[in-house]
């Protein structure tokens, strides 16, 4: 008894280390930011940034925002025929992560700073978050509908970054085997788009 105490005292300790270093997301604060149709007149495309992090009340709405569930398996932005195929995994100084929507959790997929591996302008390794668009091929309608699903993410980030007073800019300006190397990526799966979010100077 005394040595399974011991063993399951040690399994605890070795596993708590590896989940710590995971980002447990706030439940997003759906009444802030401005009215939409302000949101809409201050959008646009910001790349002069500055280096500093977003606050994780900041960086849970704002992912919340671009891909989160809204209702019971369904999300903010939509998909072709509810496929849901693409992920957002976001680069900040910390590390690379993939976010869970369901489990409000950014996952730790490699730590240290990479913001310069996604994407080859200059403002990338200031930007607060580079997020990076993946499609899952194998659950996308076509190739097609995976591109379009990905603009509504997209729009979803520009609106919330007008709406919280960030820059965003949505990038194709990227090495797509170098990202798809970061983030351990299988065939099956493709980078579509990044984008830039941070505050601007």
């Amino acid at each position: 008894m005394f040595k399974k105490t011991i063993l399951m005292m040690l399994a605890i300790a070795f596993l708590a280390p590896l989940s710590a270093q995971d980002i447990k997301l706030n439940t997003p604060n759906k009444v802030s930011g401005k009215l939409l149709m302000q949101a809409l007149s201050e959008r646009k495309s910001s790349r002069d940034f500055i280096d500093k992090d977003l606050p994780i009340d900041v960086l849970s709405n704002l992912l919340w925002a671009a891909n989160g569930f809204n209702r019971e398996n369904k999300r903010t932005a939509p998909t072709a025929n509810d496929k849901q195929e693409i992920e957002l995994y976001v680069t900040l100084k910390s590390g690379v992560y993939l976010y869970d929507a369901k489990n409000s959790l950014l996952k730790l997929i490699k730590t240290g700073d990479h913001r310069k591996s996604a994407g080859s302008q200059d403002f990338v390794t200031q930007a607060s978050a580079n997020i990076i668009f993946v499609a899952d091929m194998e659950k996308a309608s076509s190739r097609e509908y995976a591109y379009t699903d990905c603009g509504f993410v997209a729009q979803n980030i520009y609106l919330f970054a007008a709406s919280e007073g960030l820059g965003a800019v949505a990038r194709g300006w990227y090495d797509k085997e170098v990202l798809a190397k970061l983030l351990d990526l299988p065939s099956h799966k493709e980078v579509l788009l990044t984008q830039s979010v941070g505050y601007v100077k």
